[in-house]
């Protein structure tokens, strides 16, 4: 993509991310975001197909966010356990703070109308912490996904969505999420 291109993009997904702030998913219409963003809605769908594509690239941007936070300030804990639990509530405390857009991410993970790989992408970050491999993975190292603790941490990332869903009801509050979420980490990493 050209630099300009670039540019429009990313003025697409933020005005869309704003919008999903004020309104949830429902208020990304796509006409909106084009008129916000000031593109042609064709220019919109050349860029985002779909709606949950846009979605999608939303969300990314915020996992982007999330990930250059766990980068800068890497979590301190001593076992693996502590390290992925720190970075999943580092990640639902942020969620928290836009509900909106963690309504957005849940329905990106769950709902199977686009091809996505969120999940696997939280997983990765959540295991390359957890083994303490964040920088070696910067730089270019690849997670191996079939290792056992590599499927463990996904399984805690799953737990990880359940519980977000339940803050999203109204159902858990962080504070709960957190022992929950320290109880599933010990007993899936305690080998690692």
């Amino acid at each position: 993509m050209s630099r300009s291109q670039t540019q429009r993009r990313k003025r697409i997904v933020q005005t869309a991310a704003a919008l999903a702030v004020r309104g949830g998913v429902e208020a990304m219409q796509m006409r909106s975001v084009a008129e916000r963003a000031g593109v042609a809605l064709g220019t919109l769908y050349r860029y985002f197909p779909s709606k949950m594509d846009l979605v999608v690239a939303v969300v990314t941007e915020e996992l982007d966010l999330l990930e250059g936070g766990i980068v800068r300030r890497p979590p301190t804990a001593d076992t693996p356990a502590g390290r992925a639990v720190d970075v999943l509530l580092r990640a639902t405390r942020g969620l928290m703070r836009e509900p909106e857009l963690a309504d957005a991410l849940v329905r990106s993970l769950i709902m199977a109308e686009v091809k996505i790989e969120l999940d696997v992408r939280i997983s990765d970050l959540v295991w390359r912490v957890a083994a303490g491999d964040l920088e070696e993975s910067e730089e270019g190292s690849e997670v191996d996904r079939d290792s056992t603790g590599y499927v463990l941490a996904g399984s805690l990332t799953s737990v990880w969505i359940f519980e977000l869903v339940e803050v999203l009801k109204g159902r858990r509050d962080v504070d709960e999420v957190e022992r929950r979420l320290q109880t599933a980490a010990e007993r899936l990493l305690a080998p690692f």
